[in-house]
């Protein structure tokens, strides 16, 4: 009989690379993983991984086990939480990891309104800033609990093997302008721009590890040009200020906008580029009260003070 703890530690190695990367993360020895997975191929009654240069890789029949240790530990991750919901006043810590303006836009509010819950003072939220790709990486060496991550419509993403994931929200990409030079290409704010009327404007974009940077990319491709890039940075609150100072344009997320972007000429697009953001969670962990907590507060925003009826 094949047993569980031979599969989680098979399933870690597929996600680690190496045994001395999966004995950390499990908290063993390496010569304790190596016998683990000896025991495992003969549970199996043949070799589950192979030497690969300095590393080692799955087999067929490795590769195999890996993909129902997902559904199988996901099942007792399932069953972990069902216990967990059944015990009262039992809190600990959700691990968040986020792109910068989820961070700013989502968790932030979501850390003020755990604040003013009975669940403050028992449950503890932990925050890593990462772009997607790497949030999902985490996620899968079970580094972090819950991955908000976005696509976008000209840049779908995939996502691992045994991950629940649901849409939190959609919001369009805007163009940025100095006002000078939306009037010169006759654009009043608000009005949808046609992007291939931008080509000989200079660009400001994140930077080419984004996938932001690519999305710009491939929207500037689909409008018939390559952006002349003057300025790269990764803190949108930087290009904004660059584009107010007649610097350039740029596309931004509509979250991503700062504060002071209220002087800028933002403008949807004609041919419209849109943002996908997604919560993910592994497989089964979901029903755990403390991530169910988190994600129902996420799925479930404060009310908008401005649509607030007045009187």
């Amino acid at each position: 009989m094949l047993d569980v703890r031979r599969l989680r530690i098979l399933q870690h190695l597929a996600a680690y690379g190496t045994v001395a990367a999966t004995a950390e993360a499990l908290h063993l020895t390496p010569p304790a993983v190596s016998q683990h997975l000896a025991a495992l191929q003969k549970e199996a009654g043949m070799p589950v991984v192979e030497k690969h240069g300095r590393t080692l890789r799955l087999t067929a029949a490795g590769e195999l086990l890996v993909a129902h240790a997902e559904i199988i530990l996901a099942e007792l991750a399932a069953a972990e939480s069902g216990l967990a919901a059944l015990r009262s006043g039992r809190h600990g810590i959700v691990r968040i990891t986020a792109f910068a303006s989820a961070a700013r836009a989502l968790v932030a509010p979501l850390w003020q309104r755990l604040a003013g819950t009975d669940a403050a003072s028992a449950l503890s939220l932990r925050l890593s800033v990462q772009e997607p790709d790497q949030a999902l990486d985490e996620l899968r060496k079970r580094s972090t609990d819950l991955a908000l991550v976005h696509s976008y419509t000209v840049l779908p993403r995939s996502f691992p093997a045994a991950c629940e994931q649901t849409v939190l929200m959609e919001e369009p990409v805007l163009l940025a302008l100095h006002p000078r030079q939306a009037e010169a290409l006759g654009l009043t704010t608000g009005q949808p721009a046609d992007l291939s009327r931008t080509s000989h404007l200079p660009w400001l974009t994140p930077g080419p590890e984004t996938s932001c940077y690519e999305m710009i990319q491939r929207a500037c491709g689909a409008a018939g040009f390559v952006p002349d890039i003057r300025t790269r940075s990764s803190d949108f609150s930087v290009l904004t200020a660059l584009v107010a100072a007649g610097a350039g344009a740029a596309l931004v997320p509509r979250m991503a906008l700062p504060d002071t972007a209220a002087s800028l000429s933002l403008h949807p697009l004609l041919h419209p580029v849109s943002r996908t953001i997604f919560t993910v969670s592994r497989a089964g962990t979901g029903k755990h009260p403390d991530l169910r907590r988190v994600l129902d507060l996420l799925r479930d925003p404060p009310p908008d003070p401005d649509d607030t009826p007045s009187g």
